[in-house]
């Protein structure tokens, strides 16, 4: 496997723990949807999250595969590990 320098993983981790908090904060909403408060830390943390997925894809490659993401060139889908590779 490719060793990636420690940018990757520590900006891997970042979209992790926010990913972590949306998740939190959904199931949350799920049963208090009128909490303006969270609503907006959800919508935050939403756009924290994609800014960080930019980011990482500049930088690394595709987090996502199948349409999700985009490619550089050359096609680089294949280039780095996958998330759930490391």
């Amino acid at each position: 496997m490719k060793k990636m320098p420690p940018e990757y993983y520590q900006l891997l981790e970042e979209i992790q723990a926010i990913d972590f908090v949306i998740v939190d904060l959904n199931l949350y909403l799920n049963t208090h949807p009128h909490d303006v408060d969270a609503i907006q830390q959800f919508n935050e943390a939403s756009h924290h999250s994609m800014l960080l997925k930019i980011e990482f894809e500049k930088q690394f490659g595709p987090l996502m595969n199948f349409g999700k993401s985009f490619s550089n060139y050359p096609w680089d889908v294949d280039d780095s590990p996958w998330p759930w590779q490391v």
